[in-house]
């Protein structure tokens, strides 16, 4: 009796596992639905009129139309051209970006393959760096780009940018590289290859799912930022967020010419996203299962 409910119990315990899985991958897909559902109500809303746009409750089988789109690359809703701002967000972004790589690179080589003394403490200074609101730095940054006649620059931009991600990076970066085999470093520093070569035809190489990763997520806190590009620039440095504010105008919020807008200016940050989809889940998964 006690042999025949025990060989049950392991017959069960399969189906109760697949039961576990099936509920845990519902969830995922309710999860994954609820997320999607605003970004795909937006970018339906972008193909409606202003009339059937405001409509309440909103009309989803609405005739669809190109005219919010032709709002927004015509006069962008205030008589500016949105391709400037377009144009400076990318610049900023790539730019910021490349400076990431560039020095988080090096900075998380130093940190985890050839460790420096007292590492932990640089990788806590590194993250105290996140601690701070940026609104709690904005006066200053504000005064010393005003002192150094930088306001309303795109390369005022670029260099908070490149500031802000650093910490950021130079953390994800270390957890990629501390996967690297040492013996690999050793078998090209026997050969003769110096710091320069290691980083760009070893390192590089192996790591790079994780410089992916990091420059995906760098690109798109860059491309994302509002505060600092909306109190220090103005007319020749504004960003596609500033240029998105706005469309808000005293006349009125004009929902499908927003929409098309928003989608407009999502869609650097959706194109990036899918084209390093690959080497994005290599690069945040790598070091997660030994």
């Amino acid at each position: 009796m006690t042999r025949g409910a025990h060989l049950t119990g392991r017959a069960r315990l399969p189906r109760r596992q697949r039961r576990a899985n099936g509920a845990l991958g519902l969830l995922a897909w309710l999860c994954g639905i609820a997320f999607f559902l605003p970004v795909a109500w937006m970018v339906l809303t972008s193909f409606h009129t202003e009339n059937d746009a405001a409509t309440n409750p909103p009309s989803v089988a609405a005739p669809l139309t190109l005219h919010g789109y032709r709002e927004f690359f015509g006069a962008g809703g205030s008589g500016v051209s949105p391709w400037p701002p377009l144009i400076n967000s990318l610049t900023a972004s790539v730019v910021s970006t490349l400076l990431v790589l560039v020095l988080a690179v090096p900075a998380a080589y130093a940190l985890s393959i050839r460790p420096v003394r007292k590492w932990s403490d640089v990788m806590f200074f590194f993250l105290s760096t996140k601690m701070l609101p940026l609104v709690a730095g904005l006066l200053p940054v504000y005064l010393v780009a005003q002192n150094t006649r930088m306001l309303d620059s795109i390369w005022l931009l670029v260099i908070l940018y490149t500031s802000m991600n650093l910490p950021i990076a130079v953390w994800m970066m270390r957890s990629f590289l501390a996967e690297v085999p040492v013996e690999i470093l050793e078998a090209a520093s026997i050969d003769g290859a110096g710091l320069t070569t290691t980083l760009a035809r070893i390192v590089a190489p192996v790591a790079m799912p994780g410089i992916a990763a990091t420059a995906l997520i760098s690109f798109i806190f860059s491309w994302n930022e509002l505060l600092f590009a909306r109190v220090l620039t103005g007319i020749v440095a504004g960003t596609a967020p500033v240029f998105l504010t706005g469309l808000v105008t005293s006349q009125g919020l004009f929902l499908a010419k927003v929409c098309a807008a928003a989608t407009v200016i999502s869609l650097p940050v959706l194109i990036a996203g899918f084209a390093a989809q690959d080497k994005l889940v290599q690069g945040l998964s790598l070091g997660a299962v030994k």
